[in-house]
């Protein structure tokens, strides 16, 4: 089992993003390390496309499934990628679009492909340099221009996009260690980042089945109750199948209130305080609930008075990029008033008929039901009046109101489950993180 220590002695790199280094390592231009490939796909030598993923590095284009572009049919002017190259996205580098092929392949002509000059370099240390964040944060000033692509659908802005030129890259000063030292630095990172990304991905999927077993908690008592010695009744619905004997199937239009969302507010216009909540699509949609936490503010200039939203309404997300976003709902837990934006449909419920919670614990329920109403190909979309039609299950009120206080017991345990997790998630991936930055730069040794 290799560890870590400290190296005899250090020398000053003259580097900033390196500090000091061991006092037999060197520092080199990554030019007189690594050199580009250069090397069309004219004439056609593959029509195996490879595609650079945040996270995920060189993949087949073929897994990337709708988080890519389609992909050109005329491939000759695309750049060929050797196995063991390093690939680098040209406008994507400083956000860490980097990673080592293990296919040959066709790529983007925005791509940079490099590999060693000489069998002195071990091309997977390199590589480890390229994802470490000292790296990348160093790369920060010599991008050439910006680019801010906003969704046409939710007016959100992604990703910041800067091109850093082959000939700025190459003149970057990276630290070589002797080979066999780049060798084991590469071999000690490949298993401890293998077994940290293992540790990730399985807290991951424990978040999921938490998730998961949430939502089948919310499904049970909406639907069910909670006394499971009750007869039941056919409830007429499909989707629904069986209810208790004593509730009713209503639809929705006799339940509440329904506001269009027309306000016209984008990223862009909201503060971080103002006099209303501002309810903007691109924000609610990554929410269940809108509470102190919510910081998106507008002031008098947007207000109108059709557009209110008081504490205990629900949001729905009628607009959606991806089809299982639609129909996604938020809860109003704010005593301030909220404004609605667009692309979304407000139900204020009947209070006298239902609970509010318990409209918005049903919401989790039904609103996969409203995707096969969905119209669009790139963007899917249903109507208000689509939302009107659907029946939910209405038990006495006071039932309701346990149900609810049922649901919100249990999810505060399944919360604080899920939060246990995110927080391991977050301290793991900081560790993955120090970890490179201190092997490849030489901050403490693998013996």
């Amino acid at each position: 089992m290799s560890k870590l220590e400290k190296y005899p002695a250090y020398k000053d790199s003259g580097v900033e993003w390196l500090g000091e280094i061991p006092t037999h390592w060197e520092i080199k231009r990554i030019k007189a390390i690594l050199q580009e490939r250069k090397e069309l796909n004219k004439p056609i030598k593959t029509s195996n496309i490879l595609s650079l993923c945040m996270y995920r590095g060189v993949i087949p284009y073929s897994e990337k499934g709708n988080a890519g572009n389609k992909a050109k049919d005329d491939l000759t002017a695309y750049k060929l990628a050797y196995y063991g190259d390093i690939v680098l996205n040209s406008m994507n580098v400083i956000a860490g679009s980097v990673g080592l092929s293990k296919y040959f392949g066709a790529v983007s002509p925005v791509y940079y492909m490099l590999y060693p000059r000489t069998d002195k370099e071990h091309i997977e240390f390199f590589n480890d340099i390229f994802q470490s964040a000292g790296f990348q944060k160093s790369l920060s000033g010599l991008g050439n221009g910006i680019l801010i692509k906003k969704s046409e659908s939710t007016g959100k802005l992604n990703t910041i996009r800067m091109r850093i030129p082959m000939d700025k890259l190459n003149n970057v000063l990276i630290p070589l260690p002797p080979k066999q030292e780049q060798i084991k630095i590469a071999s000690f990172l490949d298993e401890k980042t293998e077994q940290l990304d293992k540790a990730i991905q399985q807290k991951e999927q424990l978040i999921k089945l938490l998730k998961e077993r949430r939502q089948i908690l919310i499904n049970d008592a909406v639907t069910k109750g909670l006394d499971k010695t009750v007869a039941m009744k056919d409830s007429g619905v499909e989707w629904l199948g069986e209810i208790p004997e004593g509730w009713e199937v209503k639809k929705l239009f006799g339940l509440c209130n329904f506001i269009r969302g027309n306000s016209s507010f984008n990223k862009d216009e909201l503060l971080n305080k103002g006099k209303y909540i501002a309810l903007q699509y691109g924000k609610t949609y990554k929410v269940d609930e809108i509470d102190e936490e919510y910081k998106s503010y507008v002031n008098d200039e947007f207000y109108k008075s059709s557009q209110i939203v008081n504490f205990g309404d629900t949001i729905f997300i009628s607009t959606s990029e991806t089809i299982e976003d639609l129909g996604h709902s938020a809860y109003y837990k704010r005593r301030d008033l909220g404004l609605l934006g667009g692309e979304q449909i407000l139900l204020k419920s009947k209070a006298d008929i239902i609970d509010s919670k318990y409209l918005y614990f049903s919401s989790k329920v039904f609103s996969k039901e409203l995707q096969r109403f969905a119209t669009g190909i790139k963007v899917f979309r249903f109507n208000i009046n689509d939302l009107k039609t659907i029946y939910i299950p209405l038990p006495p009120k006071q039932e309701q109101q346990k149900i609810v206080d049922y649901i919100e017991k249990n999810n505060q345990k399944i919360d604080k489950a899920i939060n246990l997790q995110q927080q391991q998630i977050t301290k793991l991936k900081e560790y993955k993180t120090t970890l490179i930055d201190s092997v490849v730069t030489g901050k403490v040794r693998v013996v």
